[in-house]
């Protein structure tokens, strides 16, 4: 009996750490400028920075002032783990945040916020110019309403494009085939062992 806990506890401990790699969300790790900054002139430019790769084609960055005009400043790109925009003058004195959202490299999407403070008034202005250009929303399943009120439906194209939902899949699937013959294994022993039938 002691024999079959011993292999019991060796299957589990296997199978958890074969899927925490498939299951790490992606963590913000850095920024510039940095999270609370109060800065006297606005950046040119937004860098995010994540504790591992940034999938290509999802991540959006946006910068929002105080008085609620976007400022950010063409599309967001993705090199490896760093996400940037570009950001246009700012305008008004006051609090700016930063708002992201990427798909991480497991196949998850990440969202949150930093912010900086603009201590003098900048050079830009608000105003029709200042609008942000519309970008194609990405295609979203009828199925998936929760996904679409979120704005998260190219989770799904992203994840089956790159395999990240489906490595998850695999390990956790591998990881009970892995139990369920460690734990046939260790019965069959002690019934051999007892004299069993």
């Amino acid at each position: 009996m002691r024999r079959l806990l011993t292999v019991l506890l060796l299957a589990v401990t296997a199978s958890l750490g074969a899927v925490t790699p498939a299951q790490a969300h992606n963590v913000l790790i850095g920024s510039d400028p940095k999270d609370g900054a109060e800065l006297a002139n606005g950046p040119s430019r937004i860098t995010l920075v994540f504790d591992q790769a940034v999938r290509q084609g999802y991540a959006r960055i946006s910068v929002t002032g105080p008085d609620g005009t976007r400022w950010e400043d063409g599309r967001t790109t993705v090199d490896g783990a760093r996400v940037a925009v570009g950001v246009r003058p700012l305008g008004p004195a006051g609090t700016y945040v930063v708002g992201y959202r990427i798909l991480s490299s497991d196949g998850h999407p990440v969202s949150s916020k930093t912010t900086f403070t603009l201590t003098a008034p900048g050079p830009g202005a608000a105003g029709p110019a200042s609008a942000v250009p519309a970008t194609p929303a990405p295609a979203v399943s009828a199925a998936a309403p929760r996904e679409q009120e979120l704005g998260l439906g190219a989770q799904a194209a992203e994840a089956a494009q790159n395999g990240g939902a489906g490595m998850a899949v695999l390990w956790i699937a591998g990881s009970i085939v892995l139990l369920g013959g460690a734990t046939v294994v260790a019965m069959r022993r002690t019934r051999e062992r007892e004299g069993a039938p």
